[in-house]
């Protein structure tokens, strides 16, 4: 069910961002921006850089567009972000954390508060929701485009992975943290192309709900969530029930 609810997730981000891939880019140049301005200029060298334009690849954003947000961030001229993260409940008392990048926290916490109450959840203090996950490395791949899963399994713990699932529409590689770059390298090297990765929250368990009502406010917070400017990632513990 949770393996399910996760390519379920990719796949209405992949939508929205398909609809408003303006919006999607300048999400993945604040990314970029932060990166550099924290690391510097060159991924090989910066990890964060190097996910960012991971990220970037995946969904197709044009190599002069990474160019010219690592220069502009490199010399000087971006705008100053800050990452927030925030812990809250939605409808059903599901487990939700919000990564954001903004440079008016005011502004960006009092929309994530208000998303939160107008779907039926409410936004928490930090660590209210946060023990409930585990920090992972996750990389995923479109089943239909390796579709070997033997050959998958065996090159992915060759590059070091932890633990591989095969799930009906993808496969998820999944690393410790402190070892999740090394992973992703390997993988890219092998020629795998990923439909997203990063270090991530895992849920420990999983919360259903059964109301429609419930699960429908849930899915419009979690697009609401997912379609504003200053949130760049979003997870939670719901378990999906459809079959």
């Amino acid at each position: 069910m949770a393996g399910h609810s996760k390519w379920s997730n990719i796949k209405r981000r992949k939508g929205a961002q398909d609809a408003a891939r303006g919006k999607l880019f300048t999400k993945i140049g604040r990314e970029i921006q932060v990166a550099v301005k924290a690391g510097g200029p060159d991924p090989a060298n910066n990890r964060a850089l190097e996910d960012a334009i991971t990220r970037a690849k995946s969904a197709n954003m044009p190599n002069d567009t990474v160019a010219r947000a690592i220069k502009r961030a490199a010399g000087g001229d971006a705008e100053d972000y800050e990452e927030i993260l925030y812990e809250g409940y939605g409808p059903g008392g599901v487990a939700v954390m919000v990564r954001s990048l903004t440079d008016n926290r005011n502004r960006t916490a009092g929309e994530v508060r208000h998303l939160f109450d107008k779907y039926g959840g409410n936004l928490g203090e930090n660590g209210c929701v946060s023990f409930m996950f585990a920090r992972q490395g996750s990389i995923i791949l479109d089943r239909s485009r390796f579709v070997d899963e033997e050959t998958v399994m065996m090159e992915a713990l060759e590059a070091g992975a932890d633990d591989f699932q095969a799930y009906d529409e993808y496969f998820e590689v999944l690393t410790e943290p402190a070892n999740y770059h090394t992973v992703l390298r390997n993988m890219q090297k092998m020629g795998y192309a990923f439909e997203e990765s990063g270090l991530e929250y895992k849920p420990l368990s999983f919360a259903r709900l059964d109301d429609p009502e419930q699960m429908a406010n849930m899915d419009k917070l979690l697009d609401a969530l997912e379609e504003d400017d200053d949130v760049n990632a979003v997870w939670h513990n719901l378990e999906d029930t459809d079959d």
